[in-house]
């Protein structure tokens, strides 16, 4: 049974690297609708997560960019040989982002940049058939990056600057397949962190060898998410000393890893202006899990994720269709960091393919409004998690699971 409650616990982490391994690149409006390239696209403030390199070339002196992107998800479950079937609840989620840059003058340029990378959320069925394994999970993380940018020569410029992430995590899990109280309600504990900051760096490069062409390379670091005395709350417990759940603090570490991405535009035909990103992710820092518990009666625990490095393709286009409007559209394919047999439930992250598309309204010299959509669709796969143990015996966990998602976003955009 102590098995049982260490592997709900491990989910804690999970959680976290839900939003990475699972997360939907939502870092600016104008971006995004060019299928999120970006580290070779100067046109706003949006460089403050892209490429700080590029603030130094931004025409206005003064920048500004603020969104919010509305995310509708949904994950169906299915085992036919058990007849099982579940959804999600229609979890919304609202990453927003916050950047501002200033020209100090020819050859030097500050920026802020407030967004959320690591907020999202799932809720299953309650009672469904991996409910030992996830009911529910929410997660908040907020970066705040400040920033500068600096020219070397006319044609090469380097920028960057801190990260400081602060959030929360929520999780929620029965303790068993079988497990109730008296009344038959099933026993349940709900793992919950608050004040999780860290930091963690970003430096960028930009190379503009001629007008039209540009070429960058951005990477961000690791960041260790340490959590200190988490709560474990234990719910509909029977009363057995078989039993003997009490609730307790723990300890954890989780690496957000580190990433690069390089990318060129190159601007022809004057209207048009096309983009292409490659960006790669360190998984391979996640290797396990390891959970210090505070009650000593619980023996500590380490839980192998042995993720692979993944990475996405980014491409997207740009046209300037009148002076009022430009239009954007664009795709990229994101590789999966679960590797075969670690496919568990509260991460159901697998290989997807991302369609992008929107516009930006210039009204006026100083103000924009910036739309953009994406439609973001994951292959379908029949995977399982193999590493949940229930007395002794390895139990595994698969089905065929189903991803969809939908996503509006609104920002706008000031400069002068």
């Amino acid at each position: 049974m102590k098995k049982v409650l260490l592997l709900a616990v491990f989910a804690l982490a999970t959680a976290i690297t839900y939003a990475g391994g699972y997360r939907v690149s939502l870092q600016g409006q104008k971006s995004l609708a060019m299928g999120h390239t970006g580290v070779a696209v100067i046109n706003s403030s949006e460089l403050v997560f892209f490429n700080p390199a590029g603030l130094v070339h931004l025409e206005n002196k003064l920048n500004i960019s603020a969104g919010v992107s509305g995310v509708f998800a949904n994950v169906s479950y299915q085992n036919e040989n058990f007849g099982d079937y579940a959804e999600t609840d229609n979890s919304t989620s609202t990453p927003l982002y916050f950047y501002a840059s200033y020209q100090a003058n020819d050859w030097l340029a500050f920026g802020l940049g407030v967004y959320t990378p690591y907020g999202s959320s799932v809720t299953y069925e309650d009672d469904w058939a991996g409910s030992h394994l996830v009911n529910n999970i929410e997660l908040q993380a907020i970066f705040i990056q400040p920033t500068v940018s600096f020219k070397i020569g006319e044609y090469l410029s380097f920028g960057g600057g801190p990260i400081y992430a602060t959030g929360s995590v929520n999780f929620n899990r029965n303790l068993n397949r079988t497990l109730t109280d008296l009344d038959g309600n099933r026993s349940n504990v709900t793992i919950d962190a608050t004040g999780i900051n860290e930091w963690g760096w970003t430096v960028g490069a930009m190379f503009r060898p001629t007008e039209e062409l540009t070429i960058g390379a951005n990477y961000r670091s690791k960041i260790d998410m340490n959590v200190e005395d988490g709560d474990a709350t234990f719910e509909n417990i029977p009363n057995s000393p078989l039993t003997p759940f009490e609730d307790t603090t723990f300890d954890a570490s989780l690496p957000l890893p580190a990433e690069i991405t390089v990318g060129l535009s190159y601007q022809f035909c004057e209207k048009w202006l096309f983009a292409f990103d490659v960006n790669r992710v360190f998984w391979d820092a996640y290797e396990s899990l390891d959970i210090d518990f505070a009650n000593e009666n619980i023996p500590d625990s380490k839980n192998a994720r042995n993720y692979k490095n993944a990475s996405t393709f980014r491409f997207g286009i740009q046209y300037d269709a009148t002076k009022m409007f430009t239009l954007r559209a664009g795709y990229y394919f994101d590789e999966s960091p679960v590797q075969d047999g670690y496919f568990a439930p509260e991460t159901p992250r697998n290989d997807s393919n991302g369609y992008t598309a929107g516009l930006t309204v210039n009204v006026g010299d100083h103000f924009e409004v910036d739309a953009s959509f994406l439609y973001l669709h994951f292959k379908e796969v029949d995977a399982s998690y193999d590493y949940y143990f229930e007395n002794g015996q390895a139990a595994p966990f698969g089905g065929t699971y189903k991803n969809n998602v939908f996503v509006p976003g609104l920002g706008v955009t000031y400069k002068m």
